[in-house]
């Protein structure tokens, strides 16, 4: 191994003030996209989309527009029109030589909705949005009418091809239409914009926001064979996110025929909501679709939390007025786990996580939101007291299942679940039965959180140890039993250890050790193993342990993302599937914290594409006497042991074998 410390050493030392590089303008956007619409995927691709329509909506929400126009050219191509006040185009009072149009589009965290004076509530709120859309266009051509004039800009990648010119007079148009196409160079000659996914968020944005008018219009050439996305409609919904509701339900039998719906205006001049939510009989795909100022939260968020609250506390009040004695016992999840929910919320000064915008996190939401539901839910329970008995007779059957699931034979569910929320602690599966149901052991409450979002929670439960356990193979056995990550794990699969082992007590049918793919994630593995092969050797012995393998490398070219295990595969891949390909983004994980939900369940948790390694016994026959079982555990005793002279040793005779070293 090189010194590091070795001055003779052949490497560059020369790092000065010239190394340090400075992103000017929108060159940060070019070089690092990800920041900024999450990656250079077919999502990210129509996120460009997305920006630009939320801009026109805020101009609906704040008054000023009444129709949207989105339509989608053939020559790939996206045009968006309001009939809004239009972007300013007078001389900008700090960049007197640029006119504000040039300044929005040019210039990140620049724009109207910083002050609250030009927009009460929106959807933009970092100033970036038109800015990014501009930096990751090939093309971008906006029009400005205002006082019957008609200004045009055109830019390329970010620069304007010439300063902003008045075209001629429109006497009966005012407005903005930004028109662009995303630059291949960044995302791919492969990637274009889907007619189905751009009405699909035009058609929720009309239901968003009942005053406003959405015009879809698309080139017929884009639409493919068995696509039924029409080419030109025109979508108002007077009655909102009520309206959708209906849509999105009209074949489900429903268990409270009158949905609960209201707007109402929230505390202290914040902002208003909108809500529609209707109990199914049956909802096994039951789903929560939840905005703030039309912008969608799939991450749900503090408006959320505060719808919960207010059902919640408005049905127990209800339970207990009708002499239920079962209504301190309803949660949150028994109410809203089977409900089918749109809420809308339109707040002043949101925050949110992220540009992307996918989860809410204004604090004061919760509160405002809760004091703006309970009362309606109140008077909607009382006002057809015979359909509220049946949602609450619906909602304690609930309460029921869900005590009967805590059950177990010798360590009861209840004992783990009650510790569901707390750090490091086991989120359960709902199975009552070990077959099919795993157990995922992670590293870290950063890894459990995103397992926990990954996992499917009918068969998969999630139990996060903090650091690096204990070392079982050195340690008393005292000191082991006093150690908590230990005990949760043994409490966790409920089938004892050494004598007092019995299979048939075993809650999981697959334990799964899930660690980053690193020199650290190896040791914990290691170190769990140990303590299974010292203390549950029969877990291994009958097939029960896994080795989980996510994956160190994610390549991405256009609309194309492909996983590898590590350098070797990762090269492979580079000479194989991209072998043309020019900019190949190549991401490493840090970790399994890093990695979003949706990529962790697809490379590593989802059974039909993840991939497992069983820990085995070679050769074992089930036998711990067997001469292979006594060898493996001289070789246990020698590398996890007290004795560091044994370590010292092993490693000096087998380092001649190593081929890849993580260092």
């Amino acid at each position: 191994m090189t010194d590091l410390f070795d001055t003779k050493t052949e490497v560059k030392t020369n790092y000065s003030a010239q190394d340090i590089e400075v992103l000017e303008g929108l060159e940060p956007v070019r070089r690092r996209p990800g920041m900024y619409i999450g990656g250079i995927d077919e999502r990210a691709y129509h996120h460009l989309a997305a920006e630009i329509i939320d801009n026109a909506m805020d101009e609906a929400v704040a008054g000023y527009a009444s129709v949207i126009t989105v339509e989608l050219l053939a020559d790939g191509k996206i045009s968006v029109t309001d009939n809004g006040r239009g972007i300013p185009v007078d001389p900008h009072p700090k960049y007197p030589d640029k006119s504000a149009l040039e300044v929005i589009t040019t210039m990140l965290h620049s724009g109207g909705k910083f002050g609250g004076k030009a927009y009460a509530v929106s959807g933009g709120l970092h100033g970036v949005g038109l800015s990014v859309v501009n930096a990751l266009s090939s093309e971008m051509i906006v029009e400005v009418a205002r006082d019957k004039k008609l200004w045009r800009q055109a830019y390329c990648r970010g620069v304007p091809l010439a300063p902003i010119e008045m075209v001629g007079s429109v006497a009966n148009r005012r407005g903005t239409t930004v028109t662009f196409l995303p630059d291949t160079e960044i995302f791919g000659t492969e990637t274009s914009f889907k007619p189905a996914t751009v009405f699909k968020a035009v058609k929720t944005k009309a239901f968003l926001f009942r005053g406003v008018e959405l015009r879809f219009i698309c080139a017929p050439e884009l639409i493919k064979e068995g696509d039924t996305t029409p080419t030109e409609v025109v979508l108002k919904y007077p009655n909102g996110i009520e309206d959708y509701l209906k849509v999105l339900t009209e074949k489900t039998s429903l268990l409270t025929p009158r949905f609960f719906t209201g707007k109402a205006d929230l505390a202290e001049d914040k902002g208003h909501i909108e809500w529609a939510i209707v109990w199914p009989d049956f909802a096994p795909d039951a789903f929560q679709y939840s905005y703030c100022n039309t912008i969608p939260t799939p991450q749900g968020g503090t408006h959320e939390t505060g719808l919960r609250a207010g059902l919640t506390k408005s049905l127990r009040a209800y339970a207990e007025m009708v002499g239920c004695k079962k209504a301190s016992e309803i949660t949150a999840d028994d109410i809203v786990g089977t409900a089918d929910v749109m809420l809308s919320l339109f707040l002043k000064d949101p925050q949110f996580q992220g540009q992307t915008k996918e989860k809410l996190a204004s604090p004061e939401a919760a509160r405002l939101v809760e004091g703006a539901v309970k009362d309606p839910f109140d008077h909607w329970l009382s006002a057809d007291t015979k359909m509220a008995n049946v949602l609450l007779d619906y909602i304690l059957e609930r309460v029921d299942e869900r005590k009967r699931k805590k059950k177990s034979q010798e360590v009861a569910r209840a004992s783990a679940t009650k510790r569901l929320r707390l750090p490091g602690k086991l989120a359960d599966c709902s199975h009552k039965q070990t077959e099919n149901t795993e157990i995922f052991i992670v590293e870290g409450d950063s890894a459990g959180g995103s397992a926990k979002q990954a996992r499917n929670r009918e068969t998969q439960a999630i139990l996060p140890l903090r650091g690096k356990i204990l070392n079982v193979a050195s340690a008393t056995r005292d000191k082991m039993m006093a150690n908590e990550e230990i005990n949760n794990m043994i409490e966790a699969l409920g089938c004892g250890t050494r004598d007092k082992y019995n299979e048939e007590n075993l809650r999981y049918d697959k334990i799964i050790i899930m660690t980053d793919a690193d020199v650290d994630g190896a040791h914990i593995a290691s170190l769990m193993m140990t303590f299974f092969y010292q203390e549950m050797p029969q877990l291994i012995l009958n097939g029960h342990v896994f080795l989980a393998m996510p994956p160190l490398f994610r390549l991405t070219h256009g609309d194309k993302s492909v996983y590898a295990m590590d350098d070797e595969e990762k090269e492979r891949l580079l000479k194989t599937v991209f072998k043309n390909a020019k900019n190949v983004e190549i991401s490493r994980f840090k970790g399994l914290g890093e990695m979003p939900p949706s990529q962790l369940k697809e490379t590593t948790m989802n059974p039909a594409t993840r991939t497992l390694l069983r820990v085995d016994i070679p050769d074992s026959k089930k036998e711990l006497e067997a001469e292979e079982a006594i060898y493996t555990a001289s070789i246990v005793k020698q590398l996890m042991g007290n004795d560091p002279e044994k370590r010292f040793k092993f490693i000096q005779e087998h380092a001649k074998f190593v081929e890849n070293l993580d260092v």
